[in-house]
Protein backbone atom coordinates (compact mmCIF):
# COMPACT_ATOMS: atom_id res chain seq x y z
CA UNK A 1 0.00 0.00 0.00
CA UNK A 2 1.38 3.71 -1.44
CA UNK A 3 1.57 5.94 1.12
CA UNK A 4 -0.86 9.29 0.14
CA UNK A 5 1.04 13.22 0.53
CA UNK A 6 -1.40 15.38 2.30
CA UNK A 7 -1.92 18.73 1.04
CA UNK A 8 -3.68 21.63 2.97
CA UNK A 9 -5.03 24.74 1.52
CA UNK A 10 -3.45 28.08 2.36
CA UNK A 11 -5.62 30.81 2.46
CA UNK A 12 -3.30 33.66 2.49
CA UNK A 13 -2.52 32.89 -0.64
CA UNK A 14 -5.41 31.62 -2.24
CA UNK A 15 -8.69 33.42 -4.16
CA UNK A 16 -11.63 32.38 -5.19
CA UNK A 17 -13.40 35.02 -8.00
CA UNK A 18 -16.99 34.62 -10.09
CA UNK A 19 -18.14 36.81 -13.05
CA UNK A 20 -21.27 37.05 -14.29
CA UNK A 21 -23.13 39.08 -16.88
CA UNK A 22 -25.33 41.88 -15.38
CA UNK A 23 -28.03 43.58 -17.80
CA UNK A 24 -26.53 41.47 -20.22
CA UNK A 25 -24.22 44.20 -20.96
CA UNK A 26 -21.35 44.00 -18.22
CA UNK A 27 -19.88 41.74 -15.98
CA UNK A 28 -20.29 41.25 -11.83
CA UNK A 29 -17.15 40.18 -10.43
CA UNK A 30 -17.36 38.55 -6.71
CA UNK A 31 -15.07 36.76 -4.93
CA UNK A 32 -15.75 33.84 -1.16
CA UNK A 33 -13.47 35.37 1.19
CA UNK A 34 -13.71 32.24 3.30
CA UNK A 35 -13.09 28.62 1.91
CA UNK A 36 -11.31 25.38 2.75
CA UNK A 37 -9.51 22.65 0.56
CA UNK A 38 -7.07 19.74 0.78
CA UNK A 39 -5.91 17.20 -1.58
CA UNK A 40 -4.14 13.84 -1.31
CA UNK A 41 -1.59 12.24 -3.30
CA UNK A 42 0.28 9.06 -4.06
CA UNK A 43 1.65 10.35 -7.47
CA UNK A 44 4.60 12.82 -7.44
CA UNK A 45 2.82 14.72 -10.74
CA UNK A 46 -0.67 14.76 -8.63
CA UNK A 47 -2.54 12.91 -10.72
CA UNK A 48 -5.56 10.81 -9.72
CA UNK A 49 -5.26 13.69 -6.49
CA UNK A 50 -8.03 13.51 -4.38
CA UNK A 51 -9.68 16.91 -3.79
CA UNK A 52 -11.85 18.47 -1.37
CA UNK A 53 -12.62 22.16 -1.10
CA UNK A 54 -15.81 24.07 0.55
CA UNK A 55 -16.53 27.90 0.11
CA UNK A 56 -18.70 29.91 2.89
CA UNK A 57 -21.89 31.55 1.29
CA UNK A 58 -22.03 33.63 3.72
CA UNK A 59 -17.94 35.15 2.57
CA UNK A 60 -19.62 36.36 -0.25
CA UNK A 61 -18.60 39.96 -1.57
CA UNK A 62 -19.49 41.90 -4.96
CA UNK A 63 -18.36 44.98 -3.31
CA UNK A 64 -22.32 46.11 -2.20
CA UNK A 65 -23.75 45.11 0.71
CA UNK A 66 -27.80 45.20 -0.56
CA UNK A 67 -26.59 42.71 -3.22
CA UNK A 68 -24.59 40.33 -1.76
CA UNK A 69 -27.39 40.16 0.82
CA UNK A 70 -29.83 39.26 -1.62
CA UNK A 71 -27.02 36.08 -3.19
CA UNK A 72 -27.28 35.15 0.80
CA UNK A 73 -31.44 35.19 0.29
CA UNK A 74 -33.60 31.77 -0.20
CA UNK A 75 -33.72 33.57 -3.97
CA UNK A 76 -30.07 32.62 -4.41
CA UNK A 77 -27.52 30.54 -2.67
CA UNK A 78 -30.48 30.30 0.69
CA UNK A 79 -27.01 30.63 3.17
CA UNK A 80 -29.18 29.95 6.14
CA UNK A 81 -30.44 26.39 5.21
CA UNK A 82 -27.23 25.62 2.77
CA UNK A 83 -24.01 27.63 4.25
CA UNK A 84 -21.27 26.14 2.37
CA UNK A 85 -20.99 24.92 -1.55
CA UNK A 86 -18.83 21.87 -1.72
CA UNK A 87 -16.24 20.41 -4.18
CA UNK A 88 -15.20 16.73 -4.25
CA UNK A 89 -13.17 15.62 -7.26
CA UNK A 90 -13.79 12.46 -8.95
CA UNK A 91 -11.00 12.60 -11.42
CA UNK A 92 -6.93 14.88 -11.53
CA UNK A 93 -5.85 14.40 -14.54
CA UNK A 94 -2.84 15.57 -16.67
CA UNK A 95 -3.14 17.61 -19.62
CA UNK A 96 0.37 18.46 -21.23
CA UNK A 97 1.20 20.40 -18.11
CA UNK A 98 -1.54 21.09 -16.81
CA UNK A 99 -4.48 19.11 -15.67
CA UNK A 100 -8.21 18.13 -16.10
CA UNK A 101 -10.12 18.15 -12.73
CA UNK A 102 -13.23 16.51 -12.77
CA UNK A 103 -15.41 16.09 -9.46
CA UNK A 104 -19.18 16.69 -8.07
CA UNK A 105 -19.95 20.24 -7.00
CA UNK A 106 -23.18 21.09 -4.81
CA UNK A 107 -25.06 24.17 -4.65
CA UNK A 108 -27.60 24.24 -2.14
CA UNK A 109 -29.03 20.45 -2.34
CA UNK A 110 -27.89 20.21 -5.72
CA UNK A 111 -24.76 18.35 -6.74
CA UNK A 112 -23.75 18.05 -10.22
CA UNK A 113 -20.49 16.69 -11.88
CA UNK A 114 -18.17 19.61 -13.71
CA UNK A 115 -15.22 19.67 -15.37
CA UNK A 116 -12.61 22.61 -14.55
CA UNK A 117 -9.33 23.42 -16.30
CA UNK A 118 -6.54 23.37 -13.88
CA UNK A 119 -3.11 25.28 -14.84
CA UNK A 120 -0.46 23.80 -12.81
CA UNK A 121 2.14 26.75 -11.03
CA UNK A 122 4.73 24.63 -10.18
CA UNK A 123 6.02 23.96 -7.17
CA UNK A 124 8.51 25.93 -4.13
CA UNK A 125 10.17 26.16 -1.09
CA UNK A 126 8.78 28.83 1.10
CA UNK A 127 10.93 31.36 3.76
CA UNK A 128 10.11 28.75 6.32
CA UNK A 129 10.82 25.32 4.25
CA UNK A 130 7.39 24.50 3.74
CA UNK A 131 6.71 23.17 0.10
CA UNK A 132 4.05 24.97 -1.44
CA UNK A 133 2.35 23.74 -4.66
CA UNK A 134 0.31 26.41 -6.71
CA UNK A 135 -2.99 26.39 -9.07
CA UNK A 136 -5.14 28.24 -11.31
CA UNK A 137 -8.39 26.26 -11.83
CA UNK A 138 -11.00 27.93 -14.34
CA UNK A 139 -14.37 26.97 -15.60
CA UNK A 140 -17.74 27.55 -16.34
CA UNK A 141 -21.50 26.27 -15.19
CA UNK A 142 -25.03 26.88 -15.05
CA UNK A 143 -26.35 28.61 -12.13
CA UNK A 144 -30.51 27.85 -12.75
CA UNK A 145 -28.87 23.98 -12.94
CA UNK A 146 -27.82 23.99 -9.24
CA UNK A 147 -31.11 25.68 -8.64
CA UNK A 148 -29.88 29.47 -9.03
CA UNK A 149 -33.04 30.19 -10.89
CA UNK A 150 -33.74 34.00 -9.54
CA UNK A 151 -34.16 35.83 -12.63
CA UNK A 152 -35.93 39.53 -13.33
CA UNK A 153 -36.12 41.14 -16.85
CA UNK A 154 -36.30 45.05 -17.24
CA UNK A 155 -38.80 46.92 -18.05
CA UNK A 156 -36.89 47.33 -21.68
CA UNK A 157 -36.28 43.47 -21.89
CA UNK A 158 -32.79 42.99 -20.94
CA UNK A 159 -32.08 39.54 -18.20
CA UNK A 160 -30.31 40.97 -15.06
CA UNK A 161 -28.23 37.99 -14.27
CA UNK A 162 -26.85 36.13 -16.67
CA UNK A 163 -27.41 32.23 -16.09
CA UNK A 164 -23.26 31.06 -16.88
CA UNK A 165 -20.58 31.57 -13.95
CA UNK A 166 -17.08 32.10 -15.04
CA UNK A 167 -14.84 30.56 -12.38
CA UNK A 168 -10.86 31.67 -11.78
CA UNK A 169 -9.67 29.85 -8.10
CA UNK A 170 -6.12 30.16 -7.58
CA UNK A 171 -4.89 28.32 -4.64
CA UNK A 172 -1.64 27.64 -3.16
CA UNK A 173 -1.48 24.60 -0.57
CA UNK A 174 1.47 23.57 1.67
CA UNK A 175 2.57 19.90 2.18
CA UNK A 176 1.95 18.60 5.17
CA UNK A 177 4.32 15.87 7.63
CA UNK A 178 4.07 12.73 6.58
CA UNK A 179 2.36 10.93 9.68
Amino acid sequence: MSVKTKWSLDPTHSEVHFKVKHLVISTVTGTFKTFDGSFATENEDFTNAEINFSLDVNSIDTNQEQRDNHLKSGDFFDAEKYPKITFKSTAFTKDGDDYVLQGDLSIKDVTKPVKLNVEYGGTATDFYGNEKAGFEITGKISRKEFGLTWDAVTEAGAIVVGDEIKMNINVQFAKQAEQ
